[in-house]
């Protein structure tokens, strides 16, 4: 996610150098053309790339706000998920006997927290398509690891392994089948979360709508030096590349925040959110290792 401030002016045109270099070629050459080979009239009506101008900024404005709609889902999905994982926790060490007086009800809970971590570390790695398993030795059992490895869909593993927990739960007699229900509840909560991040993953964003716009910033890229030459005459170069520059930055934008699960700036923080989900958890269960704040060591945290 992109921070407030010190974002580098090299990353905001960064996206759009080729497409500029290119507009900055093409009305250059107009330009140029128009002013010492000038032969024929080459003008045409402002008009013609002010229709198609408004077309398109209506299109992109669009297409914008779809974007933006998908990012800010998946980060809705992922303040459920920092609510239902502490919820889920919270539930565990209250329903319960007392940890102190059985240690092997602090070693369950312990074990059960951990494995709650490793789900959100889990999750958004396999979001990103990095590897689910990676780094999941910090938490997990060796036979538990062993366990998710044989699994496509690790985190979805992980919540088998809760799952069979609760039973167990129930069947020593720790909680009684209303608790159960209540901790099954909060596990199918994260599994709808998961399936959402999923849906929002794996549901590509119209491929002829965002090539339609493109072909269409084009075409009007390409009738906008002649629509400014009359008006402007040489000067229509520094005219022409600034337009485009706004055009361009706004698609790129909308491309960017469509795909929040990229491993990209502009990608919805899921460390960083499963880094915060750690602190709170290992706190709750008084665990010494909590790990520090995941600090931005650029202009966006992941």
């Amino acid at each position: 996610m992109l921070l407030k401030k010190n974002i580098p002016i090299s990353y905001i045109f960064g996206k759009v150098k080729y497409e500029i270099l290119f507009v900055a070629i093409y009305a250059s050459a107009i330009g140029f053309w128009d002013k010492y080979f000038h032969t024929v009239n080459i003008y045409i009506p402002l008009s013609v790339p002010m229709v198609l101008g408004t077309v398109l900024s209506l299109l992109l404005a669009f297409k914008s706000n779809q974007a933006y709609d998908r990012w800010w889902e998946a980060r809705i999905v992922w303040g459920a998920i920092v609510n239902d994982s502490r919820t889920l926790i919270r539930q565990l060490l209250n329903f319960m006997a007392d940890p102190y007086v059985s240690v092997n009800v602090k070693d369950f809970q312990d074990r059960f927290t951990m494995r709650q971590i490793a789900w959100c570390y889990s999750l958004g790695q396999s979001l990103r398509n990095k590897p689910a398993i990676e780094g999941l030795n910090k938490y997990l059992s060796p036979d538990e690891l062993a366990f998710v490895s044989r699994h496509d869909n690790v985190p979805n593993a992980l919540l088998q392994l809760h799952g069979r927990d609760l039973k167990t739960m129930l069947e020593e007699g720790q909680i009684n089948k209303y608790q159960q229900v209540e901790m099954e509840d909060t596990l199918t909560r994260l599994c709808d979360s998961m399936g959402k991040c999923e849906r929002i993953k794996n549901t590509v964003f119209p491929v002829t709508y965002s090539l339609y716009i493109h072909f269409s910033l084009f075409i009007f890229v390409l009738l906008l030096p002649f629509a400014l030459l009359d008006s402007f005459g040489i000067m229509e170069i520094p005219m022409v590349i600034t337009i485009a520059l706004s055009f361009f930055l706004i698609e790129k934008m909308a491309i960017h925040l469509q795909d929040p699960f990229e491993n990209k700036p502009t990608d919805t923080p899921v460390t960083a959110i499963a880094r915060s989900i750690e602190r709170n958890l290992r706190q709750m269960i008084n665990d010494q290792k909590v790990p520090e704040k995941l600090q931005p060591t650029s202009y966006y945290v992941l």
